[in-house]
């Protein structure tokens, strides 16, 4: 089998020592090239060209951000998930959510074994993803507070900040009560065949749960999501400090079920569109892609296969 592992060298919790150990295992395994990202979007490149070359694996070491650029190189090759190269991810960041959802070890030497072992059983999984416009995404996307969130921490990572919890609590405070306007919420939602919804405040999306973690905890604004349905969606209709803490204790239960008039949920969503009175913070996969009024989004069946 030939194979291409993608290694994020400033992802954080990349070291050479995980790499060598990892090029070593898998170099036993299979024919493997090695080719390090150098700078946002190299990832997707380098996965276009694996597949054009006929690799039949790519293997990510990195985080969300590594894996979805990967992603992005794979979709737009091959006709269907049978006819493009697999994908199998080792954990490389702060919170890696995909190899998570997936069922892999936090750990990359033990998430390593267990691609190792899916492999020489011939076990993949074939997953759905997520299209807003024209970029995949794998667990999740949003417009409003969250993305505004992701853009802080981004901005507090190049200055040398360590990414956890209390990174992104402070990385809230700002947004909700400076930048966010509570007070006219300005999103609107249009799903085919329904009346729009406006009026919102912030809108997540996800393909899986959960959204996220805090440390091993998992986040489930929209428990029910997965990949073998559509997408998933939550939308607060405002931000008032009261009912925003109300949902928040009741995304990081151990049994969540968000709920309450100022809550919009929608389950396995097969298309649906987000726009904006004004330009609006968005991201995907956990990485600030920059302002947008409006985004399409589509369920894409069947898309990827990985190695788990």
């Amino acid at each position: 089998m030939r194979a291409l592992l993608v290694v994020n060298p400033k992802a954080t919790t990349t070291t050479r020592w995980g790499r060598d150990v990892l090029v070593r295992a898998l170099g036993s395994e299979m024919d493997l090239q090695l080719a390090y990202t150098r700078h946002r979007g190299h990832g997707t490149q380098l996965a276009r060209d694996a597949a054009a070359a006929g690799v039949e694996l790519v293997v990510t070491l990195g985080g969300d951000g590594t894996v979805n650029e990967v992603v992005n190189g794979l979709l737009p090759t091959g006709d269907s998930a049978a006819t493009r190269p697999a994908l199998a991810v080792v954990p490389g960041g702060s919170t890696n959510v995909f190899a998570r959802a997936l069922g892999l070890p936090k750990d990359p030497t033990e998430s390593t074994g267990q691609i190792l072992e899916a492999l020489r059983e011939k076990r993949y999984r074939t997953v759905g993803l997520g299209r807003a416009d024209e970029r995949y995404f794998t667990f999740c996307a949003g417009m409003g507070l969250d993305a505004e969130v992701v853009r802080r921490v981004e901005y507090a990572r190049r200055q040398g900040n360590v990414s956890n919890p209390l990174l992104y609590l402070r990385s809230t405070v700002g947004p909700f009560f400076i930048r966010t306007n509570r007070r006219n919420p300005p999103v609107m939602l249009e799903c085919p065949g329904e009346p729009a919804e406006v009026g919102l405040a912030t809108v997540i999306v996800q393909n899986t749960a959960p959204w996220t973690y805090l440390g091993n905890r998992p986040v489930n604004p929209c428990p029910d999501a997965s990949f073998e349905t559509g997408l998933d969606l939550l939308a607060m209709r405002v931000l008032h400090l009261p009912s925003t803490l109300r949902t928040v204790s009741q995304l990081v239960s151990r049994n969540p079920d968000p709920h309450g008039k100022r809550v919009l949920r929608r389950h396995d969503l097969a298309s649906f569109s987000l726009s904006a009175e004004r330009p609006m913070a968005f991201q995907l996969d956990g990485e600030y892609l920059g302002e947008r009024e409006k985004v399409q989004f589509v369920a894409v069946p069947d898309a990827l296969r990985v190695v788990c």
